[in-house]
């Protein structure tokens, strides 16, 4: 908790998942799989772009004990209301928040988001932020694909 009250964003939140935006055809993607035990919450930040005609978004999570996500299960209450072309959810966004206690409370230590695209190919992308870390800078944590930090 201390990186939290530095102050400095970069060292108290990390981006510890992701789905690269792209688009997407009719398939479920997953994002990096994140442990728990580093962070006491995170966000999932689903990003809608330019859905197709008659395309629908999901994103749940799914916690597992194990670290490559063997017998992982739904994580309760953890998954968006549908976005749809149909109700104008292009270029829309929803944000899913997970706590350790919560997944702890399921018996898992290990979450993943997975994001589903449906009927037509569409935009879209997710990111994964954690914070605060437990016990180092939040960027130490960061994804190997974190290119650059500018501060």
């Amino acid at each position: 908790m201390a990186n939290y009250a530095k102050g400095n964003i970069a060292e108290a939140v990390a981006i510890c998942g992701v789905i690269d935006p792209d688009a997407y055809t009719a398939a479920a993607y997953t994002s990096s799989i994140v442990d728990m035990q580093d962070f006491r919450e995170i966000a999932i930040i689903v990003l809608a772009g330019d859905l197709g005609a008659s395309a629908t978004l999901d994103c749940s999570v799914a916690g597992s004990a194990a670290s490559n996500m063997s017998s992982s299960g739904a994580l309760t209450g953890k998954s968006i209301t549908q976005l749809t072309q149909a109700g104008t959810d292009s270029n829309k966004q929803a944000i899913i928040r997970v706590t350790a206690e919560e997944v702890a409370a399921q018996g898992y230590r290990y979450v993943q988001a997975t994001m589903t695209v449906a009927t037509a190919t569409s935009d879209a992308g997710l990111l994964i932020i954690g914070f605060p870390a437990h016990y180092s800078d939040a960027a130490d944590f960061d994804l190997a694909a974190v290119d650059e930090i500018v501060m």
